[in-house]
């Protein structure tokens, strides 16, 4: 079933000379965890705040093609009914965390949503738990860390329900150890509660061997679609400077022509291609 359908989609931002957008095409289907990336200023985040209505409802300019969600076409459909379908994490977690505390945080959304309060209620106590936060209730978020306030970001979003997670460079303002903590969290929401889940990340050394599918863009366009492990190794992805995984590279220098097999996405998984590989010519000798 397609979550997400995109029809030759162009949009340009009120008074600006180029577009952000060209000619977009794709779909992504239910359940799917799909990786966007590509150079500073590509469209990345122009194509999510399209995927969840903020565009073209919040932010002006010339809009051309449709997106679809669900069957449901966003340009017609307000921002408070797609919200039950889609839900967006930003860049900065600060920027979206607006109430006093965790609780009354995590309960905006679904209040907003019209739900009962014993709903609400519900909601606030499966995602605080979902997100291993439960102890941060009663704490306001300029308290917390960048890694915590991430994670009540999520579950704010998560309190309504959506059936596709957008995340927008979630992890771009934390520490190595907190961005590891929020994509292993995000692995385990896609396995656990089978949502679809659309990321733009820059991380790709924590994140390639998780994800199903990779969209790659460049001015506006999308330029490569598919297999991680086909997609990330490509010459004109690397030259576009996305971050590809060093093992990737490793990989492609010493053993051109795929002779280890499929590239590896991992270090460990390298490491055993290269064992079976000469314990292979030792039998073959």
């Amino acid at each position: 079933m397609k979550a997400i359908e995109v029809k030759n989609l162009s949009f340009k931002y009120r008074g600006a000379d180029e577009w952000a957008l060209k000619d977009i095409n794709l779909e992504i289907g239910e359940g799917e965890f799909v990786l966007i990336v590509g150079p500073t200023g590509c469209g990345k985040s122009t194509l999510c705040r399209c995927l969840n209505g903020l565009i073209p409802h919040f932010y002006e300019g010339e809009y051309v093609g449709d997106v679809y969600v669900y069957g449901i076409r966003v340009r017609e459909t307000p921002t408070h009914v797609l919200a039950r379908y889609v839900g967006m994490v930003f860049q900065e977690p600060e920027d979206q965390l607006i109430m006093t505390n965790v609780e009354r945080e995590v309960a905006f959304g679904p209040e907003n949503l019209g739900l009962p309060r014993e709903e609400v209620i519900r909601r606030i106590d499966w995602a605080l738990e979902v997100l291993g936060i439960k102890h941060l209730r009663e704490r306001a978020p300029y308290e917390l860390s960048g890694g915590e306030q991430q994670k009540v970001a999520i579950a704010s979003i998560l309190a309504m329900k959506p059936k596709i997670l957008i995340l927008d460079e979630p992890t771009s303002s934390l520490d190595p150890s907190s961005a590891k903590e929020v994509l292993d969290l995000l692995t385990e929401l896609r396995e656990e509660l089978k949502v679809t889940i659309v990321l733009v990340e820059h991380r790709l050394e924590l994140i390639a061997s998780r994800v199903d599918r990779v969209i790659v863009m460049d001015h506006g366009r999308v330029v490569d679609d598919g297999d991680p492990r086909e997609v990330l190794i490509k010459d004109h992805v690397v030259k576009l400077g996305v971050g590809v995984p060093k093992v990737l590279r490793a990989y492609k220098r010493l053993w051109p022509g795929k002779a280890l097999g499929r590239p590896p996405l991992t270090p460990g998984e390298f490491v055993r291609q290269v064992v079976n590989m000469y314990e292979e010519m030792r039998d073959k000798s």
